[in-house]
């Protein structure tokens, strides 16, 4: 997939988008990682989306719980370096969107849908975690990270290796 030629101007600000999301999932990472305590159970047993059996499962099971908290504690840390980088941001976007996605099913904001868990604002539809997927979606299909991030210097690498010469 080739990137899309924008300005300066555009790219500082999708750059700037791309680090400010990969700052969120980074802390929101880091502070799971820290907290003594975390657990994604009383997330996952109020659930009401339309994966909710699946979730009420996860929560259920000692095991799949403990895997999914590793999940969600490292996989946000390393999608938010990864972004923050512009290391392999395509590939970032895209886990980035899918667990975005997930926690946005879990408790999407939808019309006859009340949780235990309060939220800070009120929402109809569309809510911050939504938002995030469209600002994803955007660093995804721009490939900000060959602009300014390290995926720049990854490409001009893989681009300086020498033919390997087929077999004959």
């Amino acid at each position: 997939m080739e990137t899309t030629t924008f300005g300066r101007g555009p790219m500082i600000a999708i750059t700037a988008l791309r680090v400010l999301v990969g700052w969120h999932f980074l802390y929101e990472g880091l502070s799971k990682l820290t907290a003594p305590a975390f657990t994604a159970a009383g997330y996952l047993k109020q659930a009401k989306g339309p994966l909710a059996g699946a979730f009420h499962s996860l929560a259920a099971s000692p095991d799949m719980l403990a895997n999914a908290n590793l999940i969600t504690m490292w996989g946000l840390t390393l999608v938010g370096a990864l972004l923050i980088l512009g290391l392999f941001t395509r590939l970032a976007s895209l886990a980035g969107i899918a667990f975005v996605l997930m926690f946005y099913l879990a408790a999407p904001p939808w019309i006859g849908y009340f949780y235990a868990i309060p939220t800070e604002g009120s929402y109809l539809i569309v809510n911050k975690n939504l938002v995030e997927v469209a600002a994803l979606a955007v660093v995804f299909f721009t490939g900000s990270g060959l602009y300014y991030g390290l995926d720049r210097i990854v490409r001009g690498l893989i681009g300086r290796r020498p033919a390997v010469p087929a077999a004959a």
